[in-house]
């Protein structure tokens, strides 16, 4: 079946990233593996191209798009290729909502512009050791200055995407002490300048996956953030954390069905070139009947990511949907690329093949963003459960 969410800007743009990736990132995608991080002048050249700028007012730099589908392509393109752009995924598809939404207009002036070319990247600090999912238990904190100027930045947060890259940081952080009856308030966003005093990052984490993507640990020392780069209102940054979640979930939800859709390609290109017994490994009716089994998850990804992306574009996509695009679609490409690997035999389990690196990439998913476990816990509370 023909897909049909896309027109022929969005084909135009697809062949701009797919002929980009060929030029300007397989060449070099293994030294960028071997070295744990996508080198920082890299996004320079993102920005030039106008990636980061896709969704940014005309006014700020940027070409003013509101479709999330640019975004969807430019990870389709990424994971056909085999290869990431690090922790520049969340730059634009998590933080820039953000700023979109909450910022005021002086502060959009300052940020925006510099987002756009990529000279100030972006990401995101949330989950802190021993929190994991129970963003209201965070005990980072920011209590604001006698004279009012300043906020006093204090805590540590982990597994934090673009962390070493990352010229600001959007830090979610304790403003006031939770009431009784709602544990969530008083929890504030602040836009924190990496150069800092006190601000400080950590380890690089070493993943299983993901190698390129700079996860780093971070720490505030006494850190003086400037009252004006609070972001929104005090005391309400977690009403927006679940305002800008929905949107998490379904790119993880579009990844996880492109890595599948990558997986299968992968599979069948190896299977019909390798021989065994004297005959294509895809001769043999097991592999055909697994490749097509695999071909029809796939199918079923797609229509339950598509219907998402339409959703989202319209201002329709609740909480519930997200998270059931991203339970469905991680689960079940977990599955699909176990099953693909499988089909490469020991050839696999090497990291040379690009399976292997897929398999461990795509672990992930059924983590962050929310685990399958509270994925399944927000639809049974809208099931009524």
């Amino acid at each position: 079946m023909r897909r049909t969410i896309y027109n022929e800007d969005h084909d135009a743009f697809r062949d701009t990233i797919r002929s980009f990736i060929a030029s300007e990132v397989v060449p070099v995608y293994d030294q960028w593996l071997e070295d744990g991080i996508v080198p920082k002048d890299f996004y320079r050249k993102l920005g030039d191209l106008g990636i980061f700028g896709i969704e940014v007012p005309e006014e700020f730099g940027g070409a003013g798009e509101t479709s999330y589908k640019y975004q969807a392509i430019l990870t389709e393109e990424t994971t056909r290729a085999g290869v990431n752009f690090g922790g520049s995924s969340v730059h634009v598809a998590l933080c820039l909502p953000y700023l979109l939404k909450h910022a005021n207009d002086e502060q959009k002036r300052r940020w925006l512009p510099s987002m756009a070319s990529g000279e100030t990247m972006f990401a995101i600090a949330m989950t802190e050791p021993g929190t994991g999912s129970d963003l209201a238990g965070m005990r980072t904190t920011a209590k604001l200055t006698e004279d009012g100027t300043h906020y006093v930045l204090n805590g540590a947060k982990t597994f934090i995407t673009g962390g070493v890259n990352a010229d600001r940081v959007i830090v979610c952080a304790r403003t006031s002490a939770p009431r009784e009856d709602d544990r969530r308030f008083g929890i504030s966003l602040l836009v924190v300048d990496t150069t800092l005093k006190g601000y400080e990052v950590g380890r690089k984490l070493d993943k299983i996956g993901l190698r390129t993507s700079d996860t780093a640990e971070l720490s505030f020392t006494d850190v003086l953030v400037p009252a004006e780069d609070l972001l929104g209102e005090e005391n309400l940054g977690f009403s927006y954390l679940g305002q800008h979640l929905p949107r998490e979930r379904l790119s993880i939800g579009v990844d996880a069905h492109a890595q599948a859709v990558a997986a299968v390609r992968f599979a069948k290109e190896y299977t019909q070139e390798r021989n065994v017994f004297g005959k294509p490994v895809a001769a043999f009716q097991n592999t055909k009947f697994e490749l097509a089994a695999c071909q029809t998850q796939v199918d079923a990804m797609e229509a339950v990511v598509d219907r998402a992306v339409e959703s989202y574009d319209v201002g329709e996509l609740t909480a519930a949907d997200a998270a059931s695009v991203k339970l469905f679609c991680t689960e079940a490409a977990s599955d699909v690329i176990d099953r693909c690997l499988q089909l490469h035999g020991g050839y696999g389990y090497m990291n040379e093949y690009p399976i292997a690196r897929l398999y461990a990439d795509n672990r992930v998913t059924r983590i962050y963003g929310g685990t399958s476990e509270v994925m399944r816990s927000i639809i049974a509370k809208n099931m009524g459960l």
